[in-house]
């Protein structure tokens, strides 16, 4: 069957339900997704989400990180914790007959979660490690860099991860107000498919949801890109120039020429080989192996963005390109070909973004998420199918702001 959206009623509060019952192997899956709780609320302190996350994958004070691992290796049962920039996830998957103590376990994580000094330090210890290693990792660097430029002196200019100076700051006292203020049912949307019927799903889940503290639901803070095309050369000892490009993208999460969006980035470069900027950078001049643009549209931020390597001596030659292709680009807009090539690969592509249960229920939530209808994905390759060329020229030719590049760069 098809995902539907349910609701669980419990003290007062609708937490929304997204289900899909498939019966083709004895396996349940379970998301709960708390919204405006990812990386976005590191207000104070930079990585306070993803660490938080990380401590909570140390199993129960009652039990401990090890004991508490096994107990769940026992019995094949998997529960993790992750953090998005909007929402904190914690995820159980496990065989059906083992579905009740699979809950029984994660209610017990959510009651008493082991927030003890020595579990924090593990994870400060892992966590600096971890960011440390990535010192040498340019595309890491260069990405980073370039969220800092343009989003300047807000949370999205920090990195998700947080500094190893951030993270040696982070207490046992900022992960527990962290989870008082986001892991509860307020912010609270349930995810659940696979062996199980839906009102059995609603019954277990409920029971959870009611030991959980209410807490207050707040909405995204949106935080627009910097119109004001900035630079940053880092000088690092590298082989090569790590070059990562971005600009504004007038657009918001639930805007209805969004596949509007999809068509024309996945022409200039997000389809690989044939895109404007792989067949300009790559096949044309040689100057990189590849060379990659995207949109990124979500509730906090809107943009678009790019990267390539390139060797030191091609530098200037390959961000010249990316300026002129992008120009082009903006000006004349595609030709019939091309947005007839990018039809049939959406297209024909999509049974391949459906096919498993994981990915029907992401499309789901992304649905609920954005405030569209149920199904509103399937009206959106409809939409793509007729697509019009003058159409489509005319939105690109709309978006200039994406001339606007910012420039982060890694060289010698």
């Amino acid at each position: 069957m098809a995902a539907t959206i349910e609701y669980i009623e419990t003290n007062g509060i609708k937490v929304p339900l997204i289900f899909e019952e498939d019966k083709r192997l004895p396996l349940v899956t379970t998301q709960f997704i708390f919204t405006n709780s990812g990386s976005i609320t590191d207000t104070n302190k930079a990585g306070l989400a993803k660490f938080s996350a990380k401590l909570m994958g140390e199993g129960t004070k009652k039990m401990g990180s090890s004991a508490f691992a096994d107990a769940l290796e026992a019995k094949a049962i998997h529960i993790s914790s992750s953090v998005g920039t909007e929402t904190f996830v914690i995820e159980l998957g496990c065989l059906k007959e083992e579905f009740d103590d699979g809950l029984k376990y994660l209610d017990l994580l959510l009651k008493d979660p082991n927030f003890t000094q020595e579990a924090i330090d593990k994870v400060k210890a892992t966590t600096i490690g971890s960011l440390s290693s990535k010192e040498s990792d340019f595309d890491y660097v260069a990405s980073n860099e370039l969220k800092a430029l343009m989003f300047e002196q807000s949370v999205l200019a920090q990195p998700a991860a947080g500094t190893v100076q951030s993270v040696k700051s982070i207490e046992l006292s900022d992960v527990k107000e962290f989870v008082a203020q986001n892991i509860v049912r307020s912010k609270l949307i349930v995810v659940i498919g696979g062996d199980i019927d839906l009102s059995t799903a609603k019954n277990k889940i409920a029971k959870i949801i009611d030991a959980m503290q209410k807490g207050e639901k707040s909405e995204t803070k949106y935080i627009s890109a910097s119109q004001k095309p900035k630079e940053n050369i880092l000088i690092k000892d590298t082989q090569q120039a790590y070059i990562y490009f971005g600009s504004p993208y007038n657009m918001r999460e639930n805007d209805k020429e969004y596949y509007k969006a999809r068509v024309a980035t996945y022409i200039l470069g997000t389809g690989g080989f044939g895109s404007r900027l792989m067949e300009e950078i790559r096949v044309k001049r040689g100057l990189a192996y590849s060379a990659y643009a995207n949109v990124q549209v979500t509730k906090s931020s809107s943009y678009f963005s790019g990267y390539l390597q390139t060797k030191i001596e091609s530098l200037k030659e390959a961000q010249k390109t990316v300026n002129e292709v992008i120009a082009e680009f903006v000006k004349n807009g595609v030709s019939e070909a091309e947005l007839e090539q990018t039809k049939r690969f959406l297209l024909g592509s999509e049974p391949l973004r459906v096919e498993t249960m994981s990915q029907r229920l992401n499309r789901t939530f992304m649905e609920f998420y954005k405030g569209q209808e149920l199904g509103y994905s399937d009206k959106e390759l409809e939409l793509i199918k007729e697509l019009k060329l003058e159409d489509l020229n005319a939105y690109i030719k709309h978006h200039k702001e994406i001339q606007e590049l910012t420039y982060a760069i890694v060289t010698k």
